[in-house]
């Protein structure tokens, strides 16, 4: 693999109006990362990608490099673009394994972190290296949030995120796992206990409902909790999954790399909502695509659906009243998540949208004094890259009130 990597990335031109760069939503250094690897210090090149992005490795797998790096590499135009999501992953796993902790002295200042999915990760190591002594609080019994919880280990292998947790601790974050800000006890005890500033990170972990007839049949589940353990789910032979974006896809492989024979998986429009990657992985993997059919019904037997007529801009603009029953021994929703917003609801003065979601202003910071927000709980069901993008932000934002915080 290494000579692979080699070869790859002896391939980038080292454009000096890198529009890879520009493709990649938290602005990853490409070229120069791959001159300081060529060059032999694989460790700077390492250090680079990590400062930038601590997820670098998780994105080197999980994120969409067609529509992104790679997508805008020039190389592309008229051949294969560079792969450089292989060229980061080789890197930063390198990096990741070898890290040495770098931190600044211990300020002494509490920072709590709410979740520990993307956002948390990020924002913990950062405040973490700036000093801080960060108090992560998870509601379940392990780290990551979608990393552990949402995405298949044939995409993202947990000892990744294991890793993760190991380096958290190397850097002295705290971590309580089973606790859900908003039950016990909420943001004003935090702050009650010496805390100076909370970040909210909690993603979106429930589930959106069609909230048509037959939803609540046993056979009918949400893939957001399949993927959280699917090992007890009995789904049968045959299954319909409603709905066409990543999580459709993880779900659609996940069942069949598990004995589901058959799987349908049903688009309202004529446009699939997944990166074309997952798309075309869970197609040769078995999955069929039915297009423009909307869930009418739930039954026993299967899901009736409607015809649809789609513009040239595939949005549906017509519900036929032509309807089939689509037979299937399961049924699972994937149409998005909203956020499992206890924390959001509980904290006097916090402001949220009409969607449910943390309102922030341009920088995280919320409508509450000392609290941020950042990832899904503020844009909805995004990417990893992105989660982390905001939160690094975030970080710096925090940073910043905390140095202008009058002494004790």
């Amino acid at each position: 693999m290494a000579h692979n990597v080699i070869a790859e990335a002896k391939r980038c031109l080292n454009c000096k109006n890198p529009t890879c760069r520009k493709g990649c939503p938290i602005n990853t250094p490409i070229p120069t990362m791959i001159s300081e690897f060529l060059n032999g210090n694989i460790r700077e090149a390492g250090k680079m990608l990590f400062d930038n992005n601590p997820l670098s490795v998780v994105c080197s797998l999980v994120c969409n490099h067609a529509n992104q790096c790679q997508g805008h590499c020039v190389r592309g135009i008229k051949g294969e673009p560079v792969q450089i999501s292989t060229i980061e992953h080789f890197i930063s796993s390198n990096y990741l394994d070898c890290l040495g902790v770098e931190k600044a002295p211990a300020n002494g200042i509490k920072v709590a972190v709410v979740g520990s999915g993307p956002a948390g990760i990020t924002i913990s190591i950062k405040m973490a290296q700036l000093g801080y002594d960060v108090t992560v609080f998870e509601s379940k019994t392990r780290i990551g949030g979608v990393l552990r919880y949402g995405i298949p280990e044939f995409r993202l292998p947990k000892a990744i995120v294991d890793k993760y947790e190991k380096l958290m601790r190397k850097l002295g974050v705290k971590i309580k796992f089973n606790v859900t800000i908003g039950k016990a006890f909420g943001v004003e005890e935090l702050f009650r206990d010496g805390f100076k500033a909370v970040s909210i990170g909690t993603g979106v972990t429930w589930p959106i409902a069609l909230n048509i007839k037959g939803e609540t049949l046993g056979h009918v589940h949400y893939g957001v909790h399949y993927l959280e353990k699917p090992d007890v789910y009995y789904l049968g032979e045959s299954l319909i999954i409603i709905g066409a974006g990543n999580v459709a896809m993880d779900v659609a492989r996940t069942a069949l790399r598990r004995g589901v024979r058959d799987v349908k998986i049903l688009v309202r429009s004529d446009m699939y909502a997944a990166s074309t990657e997952e798309k075309d992985y869970a197609e040769i993997e078995g999955a069929q695509f039915v297009y423009n059919k909307q869930p009418v019904e739930i039954t026993d037997d299967g899901v009736i659906f409607a015809e649809t007529v789609c513009d040239e801009n595939h949005n549906v603009i017509q519900v036929t009243d032509k309807q089939e029953l689509i037979k299937a021994d399961s049924v699972m929703i994937c149409i998005s998540q909203r956020p499992s917003n206890l924390i959001l609801t509980q904290t006097a003065g916090l402001e949220i949208n009409e969607r449910g979601l943390a309102k922030i202003n341009e920088d995280g910071s919320t409508s509450r004094a000392g609290v941020f927000a950042s990832g899904d709980v503020v844009r909805g069901a995004k990417t990893v890259v992105e989660a982390a993008e905001t939160s690094k932000r975030v970080a710096m934002t925090m940073d910043a009130y905390l140095k202008n915080l009058p002494k004790d």
